[in-house]
């Protein structure tokens, strides 16, 4: 390890062990390095370091804090890492898997835990995307709101930070895009209605099988362009 690294998990460690439990404000800088005997160089770095991987917030005039350390605070910047991956057709059929093990599962559990509500949002989108058939910029925001509101219903933060981390809004844009060119759009539309109906019925084997099928035409989709030499990846889809 770096000296760097070392002071990183020097403060880790602090948070860890509820030293420095989350919302605390980290003593100033030159306290901190002679509490944990480093360098103020050394402090520094490592504090910008957490600061990037959201452990810490830098209050600038205030001090340093650590972070609520909630899910959807540190797993912030998976989205941003997918959408860095979008040039890299094997990295994107990885993201593609990862997605075919964990949605079907949420489907699953969300089946089990769904109220009213949460069924009438899933409704709600589902019902613009019918409208929207040939709008993919409509089509890919209510998309991805569709299978948001599915995890949701989860009640698992970390699934729905994950999920929504690894599923890309610029790939998904794109996906839709040559489905709707392929006309293959209004089949992905009934693999939505089919998660949806058996989420209806609160039924968790069928809505893990719906979004099981659906992801994996998609994934398969997905492959055959790439083989094909699409553009999808390429990155320099206009309009997204």
């Amino acid at each position: 390890m770096s000296l760097t690294d070392k002071a990183i998990e020097q403060i880790r460690e602090l948070i860890r062990t509820g030293a420095l439990p989350p919302g605390s404000k980290l003593p100033p800088e030159p306290y901190l390095a002679a509490q944990l005997g480093l360098s103020r160089n050394l402090a520094r770095e490592a504090v910008k370091a957490l600061a990037v991987a959201r452990v810490l917030e830098v209050r600038r005039g205030d001090g340093t804090y650590v972070t609520s350390l909630q899910p959807s605070v540190l797993l912030e910047g998976l989205g941003g890492a997918v959408e860095l991956l979008q040039g890299d057709a094997v990295a994107l059929q990885d993201l593609m898997e990862v997605r075919r093990l964990l949605e079907p599962m949420a489907a699953a559990l969300a089946a089990t835990r769904i109220s009213d509500d949460q069924l009438a949002e899933v409704k709600r989108h589902l019902d613009a995307m019918r409208e929207a058939r040939d709008d993919v910029e409509q089509l890919n925001a209510h998309d991805a709101a569709f299978h948001r509101a599915v995890v949701l219903a989860t009640g698992n933060e970390s699934l729905v930070t994950l999920l929504e981390g690894i599923s890309g809004r610029t790939l998904r844009a794109r996906i839709w895009r040559g489905l709707v060119d392929d006309k293959a759009g209004g089949r992905t539309l009934a693999e939505h209605e089919a998660i949806f109906n058996a989420l209806s019925t609160r039924d968790a084997p069928l809505s893990q099988a719906a979004a099981l099928l659906h992801v994996s035409n998609t994934e398969q989709w997905l492959r055959g362009h790439l083989r094909a030499g699409d553009p999808l990846a390429s990155g320099t889809t206009a309009g997204e």
